[in-house]
C-alpha cells in the first residue's frame, strides 16, 4: 500500500497486494511478474463517458521491467484477444483516458468468443448499474483466475523477443456500489475463460469465493459482522 498515494479515490475501499503497483490517471494495476500479465485492475467506472471514438492503440508498457512485460510480438498469431480488464468503453470521456486502457499492462489472453460475448456483456451491465440515478459510486476490480490442478498454457516466447504469457482458466469481477444513500451493495462473479451461452446469473458467486480463487483480498478496508456477510452472499438476483 505504500506505494499507492493516499488520496487515490479507487483505493477508497481496499487495494490487494501485487509485486508493483502501476497508477494511471484513471485506473489502477496491481502487475504479477509470475504471470506476466495483471494480477488486478481497479477502477472508478466514469460517470461521464461521451463515446469518443475508440482508439485500438496497443502498445508496451515501458515501467514494467522487460524480462516480465508484454510485447505486442507476444499476442501476435496466438489466436487470443487482447483482452482488457478496465474495459475501453468504461473511459471514453477524453482521448486520453481511452487511451491508457490500451496499455499492455491491462490486457490479458482471453479467447475470442468469450471477450467478445459474456465479458463485454458483463461489462456493459455494470455500465448500466452505474447510470441508475440511484448509484453515487461504482467501483470495479477485476482479474485473471489460474487453476493449478489444470494444465495452464501460455502465449508468446522465452527466446528473447517476447515472454511466455499464462492464459488463465477464468476470470473474476468485483463490483461495489455505493448508492446515494451511502449504502454498499456488491456482486462478484467468476466466469471460465471459454465461450458460453449461460446467462451472468450462472457465474454469480460469493466475494469470498473470489478471494479463495484468486488468492488476494478484495475490499479489505471494509470490516464488521455486516460487510462480512455481504461477502460471502452468494445472490443469483443481480442488480
Amino acid at each position: 500500500m505504500a506505494d499507492i498515494p493516499s488520496l487515490r479515490r479507487e483505493t477508497r475501499y481496499g487495494v490487494p497486494a501485487a509485486d508493483q503497483y502501476i497508477v494511471n490517471r484513471h485506473y489502477l494495476i496491481g502487475y504479477s511478474y509470475y504471470f506476466r500479465q495483471a494480477k488486478w485492475a481497479l477502477e472508478i467506472i466514469s460517470p461521464d463517458r461521451e463515446d469518443i471514438e475508440r482508439l485500438d492503440n496497443f502498445r508496451p508498457d515501458y515501467r514494467v521491467p522487460e524480462m516480465f512485460r508484454a510485447d505486442l510480438v507476444d499476442y501476435s498469431g496466438s489466436g487470443y484477444d487482447r483482452g482488457h480488464l478496465v474495459a475501453s468503453a468504461d473511459k471514453r470521456d477524453t482521448e486520453l483516458q481511452n487511451s491508457e486502457t490500451f496499455l499492455l499492462s491491462n490486457m490479458s489472453p482471453q479467447e475470442p468468443s468469450f471477450n467478445r460475448r459474456i465479458w463485454k456483456n458483463l461489462e456493459a451491465e455494470v455500465r448500466r448499474l452505474n447510470d441508475k440515478k440511484t448509484i453515487f459510486e461504482t467501483y470495479v476490480i477485476c482479474g485473471p483466475i489460474f487453476n493449478f490442478d489444470e494444465p495452464v498454457e501460455s502465449i508468446g516466447t522465452e527466446d528473447g523477443n517476447g515472454v511466455s504469457i499464462p492464459i488463465p482458466h477464468a476470470y473474476f469481477k468485483s463490483v461495489l456500489t455505493e448508492n446515494n444513500r451511502g449504502k454498499l451493495h456488491m456482486w462478484s462473479f467468476i466466469i471460465p475463460n471459454q465461450a458460453t451461452r449461460k446467462p451472468l446469473t450462472d457465474f454469480q458467486v460469493s466475494t469470498t469465493k473470489v478471494e479463495n480463487y484468486a488468492g488476494i483480498k478484495l475490499w479489505n478496508i471494509l470490516v464488521g459482522t455486516a460487510m462480512e456477510r455481504e461477502k460471502k452472499r452468494d445472490n443469483r438476483a443481480m442488480w
